[in-house]
């Protein structure tokens, strides 16, 4: 089974998490484990565009956001699931899957993607991570 399980959501976007919040939950009391919780914040694109905001701008959207994912877990899992936070940067799949190496996830687990793309299989993100993951990974349905 399943013991040190990632799960991706998007704080702005409550599909991106309400039915695979309660995939994950169950997962990880069925096994005993752990559930890594994260988000990610995008990356400016370009250098250029990161000149116009202070050198600190960064730290202070990273710390703010963390908050908003300890808000998150407060109101969405049980008290009784053990929870790591992490806040990645960057794009979107990269983030996840690097997070994923760092804590040595068994599972991932993401959301299927936007509705605008709903005549697709997978949302780009989800369908990468699917393909570059060095772990299995449960793609919940929107």
């Amino acid at each position: 089974m399943y013991k040190n399980i990632l799960l991706a959501v998007d704080l702005n976007d409550e599909k991106s998490w309400k039915r695979a919040v309660p995939d994950a939950v169950e997962l990880v009391r069925a096994s005993s484990g752990k559930l890594n919780i994260m988000t990610v914040i995008p990356d400016f694109g370009m250098s250029i565009v990161g000149q116009f905001f202070r050198k600190d701008y960064e730290k202070d959207v990273a710390e703010k956001v963390l908050a908003a994912l300890k808000n998150f877990v407060k109101s969405n899992i049980p008290d009784d699931i053990q929870v790591r936070h992490a806040v990645g940067e960057g794009n979107v799949y990269e983030a996840i899957l690097d997070m994923a190496k760092e804590m040595s996830a068994d599972l991932i687990v993401v959301s299927s993607g936007r509705d605008d793309l709903k005549d697709f299989l997978l949302g780009p993100n989800a369908a990468r991570i699917v393909r570059h993951a060095d772990c299995s990974v449960l793609v919940v349905r929107n």
